[in-house]
């Protein structure tokens, strides 16, 4: 049984690499088509050598074997260093996923995707990536490397979110947000990926939770949050008019409600609390980007090419 369950695990990882690349690829195809092809040449290992350019660049090794020139278009090492962090509370693991769903069409699985198709991208450009997970402990941390046995370390702790059963566990992100800051010293891009949902007096938390994202920004870290939510049900509050029970994840918390008598207070609320954190992330410089679970992660990709160009 033993044996069973790690030959699953080992397909299993392979198919999250698998899927990450083929989102990669998809979104590399498409930009060389695009306006964005400026950003794709990051991409390009080798084009065709035009007469009258400078033959500085040409890769005589790939002429020796086809007999045609071609130059390389980014030789140089990059050296970006990137942490992503994922917030790993029992509200992450929600919409429950049906059997004939993706494992990506929940909060949790949607950023264990989204942090996978990042690393594949990273590890493309040489760029070094290190791993933080939270919820009312610290998880798991892996300092920036490039190497392969890193990635896989990386993977792998990444399918580990996916397998394990979510229990209550509360959102403390404060303390973690500090703890993670105080570990990275070489400047980095930190990405963090959160629902956004805390434990605590709403007025103090928000204050609190802003410090620590702050404090994410010493030494000249670029930090980016992406918002995960459920748009249709987190934000839309799409629910049929039958009475329903809603239970709080992380506390257990239950209340009765027929969804048509709340729903008008309830957008407004979310969509005030959206625009107040765009603003406070807006006036720390901290780049906030909203995704749901049923977009693609075009989005996320181009977010991150885009700060990475403004990084240097």
């Amino acid at each position: 049984m033993k044996i069973e369950s790690q030959i699953e695990k080992i397909s299993s990882f392979q198919h999250l690499e698998l899927l990450a690349n083929q989102v990669v690829e998809g979104f590399i195809s498409g930009m060389h088509k695009s306006p964005f092809h400026g950003f794709s040449a990051e991409f390009a290992e080798h084009k065709v050598y035009n007469v009258g350019e400078s033959t500085k660049h040409i890769d005589w090794k790939l002429f020796a074997k086809t007999d045609r020139l071609f130059t390389k278009r980014f030789e140089e090492e990059t050296n970006l260093r990137c942490h992503i962090i994922i917030d790993n509370s029992s509200s992450m693991h929600y919409p429950k996923l049906k059997d004939d769903q993706n494992f990506f069409e929940n909060k949790i699985g949607f950023s264990v995707l989204a942090s996978a198709v990042l690393m594949n991208l990273l590890k493309k450009q040489r760029d070094a990536v290190g791993l933080s997970v939270f919820s009312d402990r610290y998880e798991s941390y892996a300092p920036e490397k490039g190497s392969d046995r890193h990635h896989r370390m990386i993977l792998n702790t990444l399918e580990g979110l996916l397998v394990k059963p979510p229990v209550e566990k509360k959102t403390d992100t404060v303390t973690f947000l500090h703890q993670i800051a105080e570990k990275i010293h070489r400047r980095s891009m930190i990405i963090l990926f959160t629902d956004m949902f805390q434990s605590g007096p709403e007025s103090s938390s928000e204050e609190v939770l802003f410090n620590a994202l702050q404090h994410l920004k010493h030494n000249k870290h670029k930090v980016v949050l992406f918002h995960v939510v459920d748009k249709k049900t987190e934000l839309s509050f799409d629910f049929d008019n039958a009475p329903r029970k809603f239970i709080d994840v992380e506390t257990g918390e239950e209340v009765a409600v027929f969804a048509d008598n709340v729903k008008e207070e309830y957008e407004k609320e979310m969509e005030s609390y959206f625009k107040k954190l765009a603003l406070t992330c807006a006036q720390n410089r901290i780049k906030y980007i909203p995704v749901s679970v049923d977009e693609s992660f075009e989005k996320i990709l181009m977010t991150y090419l885009v700060e990475k160009q403004n990084f240097g």
